[in-house]
């Protein structure tokens, strides 16, 4: 294998921007002084240029993004961030009003005669130190003296001569046989080193298994006799509980039939003068009566007098119809009588 490389590429590449013929391409820009800054002392400052600002594409007026109809253009010396910008102006514009408002609702004095002036005076009953007054502090910073500027060579020789090539041959700087043994050593003494460090985890990793797996068995163990424990100590105490549960209904159960034979005694000895003047009173308002004398009282006597009634109504009806047939004859008779006794008088 054969390659030519150009002297100047191996030395770092010209100080110009460019490459040789037929070699690899190299460029390097030639270092430049920061605008508008003073390298030598004596030396004027370059003119100023277009000033230009750093910050994020997003917010530079000359991209635009969206309605081109209501743009609002920034100024990039304020702030890189539009919203910061605003929130300051904002604030600066709140901070004014406050300040004329204050200004305005502070009581002012008559304007001094001429020849004299207001001075403000402290009327305080005590005196107190005034701290309106803002600190300041003067903050300096050394920066590095000017370097004298080098004088500029009076001739400068030009280049001459032709660029000088190295010719290497195949096999000179690398021969793949012989610089490969000591990777190839590595690399499976490597393999070889990894393989058994496996082999061994997966030993210990199996051991590993194994007392987690007896481990595993005897707490399993355990954990039975501790459960069986305390299903057995659940049970005691639960029959315990039964127990004195059952003892406390007995012992319920004779209180409240000891108070229930003791009321009954009392009720039947306070109940023994009391039951023959209920008995005589309830006698007397009558709710204790005979039945049949009852049943005379509200079923056979009131039929009898409804019959007696019917009975009377139907003579009554009689006696009327008679005496309306008795009027009637009587009317007509006399009727027939003044009849008889107006013809005899006319004739």
């Amino acid at each position: 294998m054969t390659s030519l490389l150009p002297q100047k590429d191996l030395m770092g590449g010209g100080s110009g921007g460019g490459g040789s013929t037929g070699g690899t391409y190299t460029f390097s820009s030639r270092p430049r002084v920061l605008r508008g800054h003073k390298k030598y002392r004596g030396e004027e400052a370059p003119a100023a240029e277009e000033t230009t600002h750093y910050g994020n594409i997003m917010y530079d007026r000359r991209v635009v993004r969206g309605s081109t109809y209501s743009q609002q253009i920034f100024p990039l010396s304020a702030h890189a961030d539009p919203v910061e910008y605003q929130q300051q102006q904002e604030a600066q514009r709140r901070a004014l009003a406050k300040k004329r408002a204050r200004d305005h609702a502070r009581p002012r004095t008559p304007e001094p005669v001429e020849g004299r002036k207001h001075i403000d005076v402290q009327t305080e009953i005590y005196l107190e130190e005034i701290t309106d007054r803002i600190e300041e502090i003067d903050v300096s910073c050394q920066t590095d003296a000017f370097l004298d500027r080098p004088p500029t060579p009076l001739f400068i020789p030009a280049k001459s001569g032709a660029d000088v090539a190295t010719q290497i041959e195949e096999g000179e700087l690398f021969d793949f046989d012989i610089e490969v043994k000591p990777m190839l050593e590595v690399l499976v003494g490597k393999t070889i080193e990894q393989a058994l460090l496996e082999v061994m985890e997966e030993e210990e990793l199996a051991n590993l298994r194994a007392q987690q797996y007896e481990f595993e068995e005897l707490r399993n163990v355990e954990l039975a006799e501790v459960q069986r424990l305390e299903e057995r100590e659940r049970r005691l105490r639960e029959e315990k509980e039964r127990r004195k549960q059952q003892q406390k209904e007995v012992l319920l159960k004779e209180k409240e039939t000891a108070e229930k034979v003791a009321a009954r005694a009392f009720a039947q000895q306070y109940l023994a003068d009391l039951i023959p003047s209920v008995f005589s009173n309830l006698r007397d308002s009558g709710y204790f009566y005979d039945l049949i004398e009852r049943d005379i009282e509200t079923g056979f006597i009131p039929w009898l007098m409804s019959e007696v009634e019917r009975t009377l109504e139907k003579s009554i009806l009689g006696r009327i119809v008679l005496d309306q047939l008795i009027r009637e004859v009587v009317e007509n008779r006399l009727q027939s009588f003044h009849q008889v006794r107006s013809e005899d008088t006319s004739n």
